[in-house]
């Protein structure tokens, strides 16, 4: 793994940034816990990429508050180039 992020997807609308380091820690050191209210995902930032692959090695498929969660290797962020994905400032059709 490169990095020590990593994603958390398929989770429980009621799940807290503390019930996922408490999750996470039991596999190192949790730096950062973010979660995107609303929308079932998060990252957790590991203190190492070795950390971060044990985590994802151990919890990838497996039940937590009542789901599946998937865990792996956080992408870094997409590009925007502008509200409507089009390059420039004006519509050309």
């Amino acid at each position: 793994m490169q990095g020590s992020k990593v994603y958390v997807g398929n989770l429980n609308y009621s799940t807290t940034e503390d019930d996922l380091r408490t999750l996470f820690s039991a596999y190192g050191t949790v730096a950062t816990v973010n979660i995107i209210e609303g929308r079932g995902f998060g990252f957790v930032e590991m203190s190492s990429p070795e950390e971060a692959e044990k985590a994802k090695d151990a919890l990838n498929d497996t039940e937590f508050k009542g789901r599946t969660i998937k865990v792996d290797e956080a992408r870094p962020p997409r590009k925007r180039y502008n509200d409507r994905g089009r390059g420039g400032g004006y519509n050309r059709y």
